[in-house]
This record gives C-alpha cells, sequence and structure tokens, in this order.
C-alpha cells in the first residue's frame, strides 16, 4: 500500500516536470524573438509592422483559440489535446525556422499560436486535476515560476542564438524539445476530462471573439500607416466593439458557452484575471521594445541585450515558488497588489532612461520588474484557479492564459502605437532619429506605470482569500 502510495506521489511530480518542459518551450516563443526582431528585419528586408505582426500573430492566436483549448480539453481529453497542440506546435516551429519571406514567418507563427492553445489550458487544468489542494499553491508556483522563468530567459537565449548561429534557430531547437515533449506526454501524463455534463463546442462564439480581437490588434498597429482617424482604422474599431459586443451576448445565452460568463461574479476571479491582462499589457512593452532600443542606440549586440534582462530570470526563479507557497498560507491579494506595485515601480524607473543610458542605470528598474512580476504571477495564477470549480479546471486555465495573451497582444499594439505616434510628435519638433524613439519609449514606459498602479489598486478590491472545501480534490483521485 505504501508503495502504491509513493509511486502516486512520484507520478504527480513527473507530471508537473513533464508539463513544465513543454510550458517552457510555449512561454519562451513569446520573448525569444524579441532580441532576434533586428536581425529578422534585416534579413528579410521587413518594415516595422510587419515586425510587430511577427510577435503578435503568435500572441493573437495562441488568445483566440485559448478557450477552445480549454474547453476541447474538457470534452475530449486534457492529455489528448495537450499532446496534439504539442504536435502542431512542433511542427510550425520547423516552419518558422524555414520561412524565407515575412508572410510565411507570419503564418507560421500564427500556426504556432494554435498550438500553444491546444497546449497551455491543458498544463494548468492538468495540475489542478492531479494535485490535492494542500499541494496545489506549490504546483502552481512551478508552473508560474517556469513560465515567468521562460519569459524571461528568451531574451538571452534569442541574443546567444542570433548572435553565434542565426534566427532561424530560435525556431529549430523547438523541435527536439518538441520531440520529447511529446513522447513524456504519452508516457507520464495522466488523462483527465470533464465528465459533470453535456460538452461542445462554441463556434459562434469563436467566431466573434476572433473577428473582434483580430480587428482591434490590426487597427491599432497600422493605425499610424493609415491614419488615426482614417475610414479603415474608425471601421476597424467598430468592427471591434461590435464582434466583441456579439461575443459577449452570446455568451450570455448559449445554453453551453465557451466563456462561462458566471465564473466573473466571483470577485477574486474577476479581480485576477484583470491583473492577468494588465501585467501583461504593461510588461510587454518591455519585452519587445527595449531589446530594440538597447540594440539600436545604444549598439548592444544581440547577447549583451538578452543578458541584461537576466536579472529577471533570477529572481523569478528565486522567488515565484515562494509566492506560491506564500500563496496557499495568507492568500493572494496583498501579494498581488504589492507585486503590481513594484512592477509600476519599475516602469517608472525605465521612463528616466536616455539615448547613452549604461546597463548600470537600466539595471535597477530591471530588478523591480523580475521581483514585481514574481510575485503577480503565482498567486494571480492560484487565485483564479483556487476562485473556480475543479471540474471547471479547463475553462478556468483557459480563461486566464486567454487574458494573459490578449495582454500580450494589445501590449505590442498599444505600446507600439504609442511610440510611434510620440516618435513622429517629437521628430516633427526637431529631435534626431534616436532621441526621438527615447521620447517614445519612455511616454510609453509611464502609461504602463499607470496601468500597473490601477492594476495594484483592482487586486486589493476584487482578490479575496480562496479556500477550495475538500470536494477540489484532484479528479484522479476522485475516480
Amino acid at each position: 500500500m505504501r508503495a502504491r502510495i509513493f509511486a502516486e506521489e512520484n507520478r504527480r511530480w513527473w507530471t508537473l516536470g513533464a508539463l513544465s518542459f513543454a510550458l517552457f518551450m510555449i512561454m519562451l516563443d513569446n520573448t525569444i524573438v524579441n532580441v532576434a526582431l533586428p536581425a529578422i528585419k534585416n534579413d528579410l528586408h521587413i518594415g516595422v509592422s510587419e515586425l510587430e505582426w511577427v510577435v503578435t500573430a503568435y500572441a493573437l492566436t495562441f488568445a483566440v483559440l485559448l478557450l477552445t483549448g480549454g474547453k476541447l480539453g474538457d470534452l475530449l481529453g486534457r492529455r489528448l489535446i495537450f499532446t496534439i497542440g504539442l504536435v502542431v506546435f512542433t511542427a510550425s516551429s520547423l516552419a518558422c525556422g524555414l520561412s524565407s519571406s515575412a508572410t510565411e514567418l507570419i503564418g507560421a507563427r500564427a500556426v504556432q499560436g494554435v498550438g500553444s492553445a491546444l497546449m497551455m489550458p491543458a498544463t494548468l487544468s492538468i495540475i489542478t486535476a492531479t494535485f490535492a489542494a494542500r499541494e496545489r499553491g506549490m504546483a502552481i508556483g512551478i508552473w508560474a515560476g517556469v513560465s515567468a522563468m521562460a519569459l524571461a530567459i528568451g531574451p538571452l537565449l534569442g541574443g546567444v542564438i542570433t548572435e553565434h548561429i542565426s534566427w532561424n534557430w530560435i525556431f529549430y531547437v523547438n523541435v527536439p524539445i518538441g520531440l520529447l515533449g511529446i513522447l513524456a506526454s504519452i508516457v507520464v501524463v495522466p488523462e483527465s476530462k470533464d465528465t459533470s455534463h453535456e460538452q461542445r463546442l462554441d463556434l459562434p462564439g469563436l467566431l466573434a471573439s476572433g473577428v473582434g480581437l483580430l480587428a482591434l490588434v490590426y487597427a491599432l498597429i497600422e493605425a499610424h500607416h493609415y491614419g488615426w482617424t482614417s475610414a479603415t482604422i474608425l471601421g476597424l474599431f467598430a468592427v471591434a466593439a461590435s464582434a466583441l459586443t456579439a461575443f459577449v451576448l452570446l455568451e450570455q445565452r448559449q445554453r453551453l458557452p465557451m466563456l462561462d460568463l458566471t465564473l466573473f461574479r466571483n470577485g477574486t476571479f474577476a479581480g485576477a484575471n484583470l491583473v492577468a491582462i494588465l501585467v501583461t499589457l504593461a510588461m510587454f512593452g518591455i519585452f519587445v521594445f527595449f531589446p530594440i532600443y538597447m540594440q539600436t542606440f545604444l549598439g548592444w549586440s544581440p547577447i549583451q541585450a538578452g543578458a541584461a534582462l537576466l536579472p529577471w530570470t533570477i529572481l523569478i526563479v528565486i522567488f515565484a515558488p515562494i509566492a506560491g507557497k506564500l500563496s496557499d498560507k495568507v492568500g493572494s491579494r496583498w501579494l498581488i497588489a504589492a507585486g503590481m506595485t513594484t512592477v509600476g515601480l519599475c516602469c517608472l524607473e525605465l521612463s528616466t532612461v536616455a539615448v547613452g543610458s549604461t546597463f548600470w542605470r537600466l539595471l535597477p528598474g530591471f530588478i523591480l520588474g523580475g521581483l514585481g512580476m514574481s510575485f503577480v504571477m503565482t498567486p494571480m495564477s492560484a487565485a483564479v484557479m483556487g476562485a473556480a470549480p475543479v471540474d471547471k479546471a479547463g475553462v478556468a486555465s483557459g480563461v486566464l492564459n486567454t487574458f494573459r495573451q490578449v495582454g500580450v497582444a494589445l501590449g505590442i499594439a498599444i505600446m507600439g502605437a504609442i511610440i510611434t505616434n510620440r516618435e513622429a510628435a517629437a521628430l516633427r519638433a526637431g529631435d534626431d532619429g534616436p532621441h526621438a524613439f527615447v521620447h517614445g519609449l519612455t511616454f510609453g514606459m509611464r502609461v504602463s506605470a499607470v496601468i500597473c498602479f490601477g492594476a495594484a489598486i483592482a487586486a486589493a478590491v476584487l482578490v479575496r482569500k480562496y479556500r477550495h472545501a475538500e470536494q477540489a480534490q484532484p479528479l484522479a483521485e476522485a475516480a
């Protein structure tokens, strides 16, 4: 009997290891590309808006399909959908590396997002279904730590690969990792699904949300080209508003909606998801545009630009699991609020950079960012999953990661629009190119700081201590 219990204990942690392995690869693709953007621009001879789409195409399809990925996992089996997503992601990574034009690369990146959307909800919902309530915070802490570490280490790894091999290899490295992940998922990951009631896909909701987000992001990225008051951009904003409104109305009336809006009646669930979209929106202004600033205007190599963000990695590795344990003991409310305040201070600090700033001038901001994100991501994830019933783990995970990925896409689009707009205004006022770009960048950081402080207030007001009853046992144990 003891041997069986010990084996079950071991298998849970092997499962967590396999999921974390795949998760690292997914999240790495959010930031590993960023340092390589100048090299991609020069090699494929593409413009700034196409360069933004290289990052945004991945984030957008990821965001649009995450809820569907969570629903498919609940319906057909989380391990099955996770494995299918891993196959799609691995194959599309190979296609990205082989791309010889902007169109091919953007298309392959969009398919990568599809694979990630199938995989990501399954990772968190399998963890929730596998670990008992008393261990779940620690497991989610490791999950969030791996996720955050991948986001932070991506620029350094991307810099090393870009400088010493070529940008294509930032995608090729996913292929052997993906093959190992497929094998591990088959061998050690247990199967689980939602058997509570009838399940079906919400295709009208998927279409409405997809059209709305695509129109919104396209308008934000292309507004500088067409003009903010042009018929094209205003029409796209109108389409986005109509489609997203239709999405909400559809979800309220669907018998089996893709997004269960009743979950948002829980203030903790709503508040933690609001923080998820705001923190990623603010942070991707740093992850995307600071590597460009460091290489283009400070003259750093890709490795130097990536290495400059190492403090994020080190601090997240140290503090994310600690934040997971603390969230089990004291709840997530004040951890998230304090973390978002720290991230806001990071943005304020980085809003004072200049054309000739040194690494030591940037370091305090990067330290604040790493600390703040450590104490936001883990408690935020634990709060969302703790506020939702276990049989809705796939949907809750899908909602959380949808909000995060929508934040990524909007962050790139909004910060890009702000920087481009302020840069153009500075050029008209007589500034040279480097000073105009830095003017736009620092203005964008001040906007990010305001967003972060708003998220801290939202966490303090909405998030409450969460505790499942013993019904929140892992599905495997209940079976």
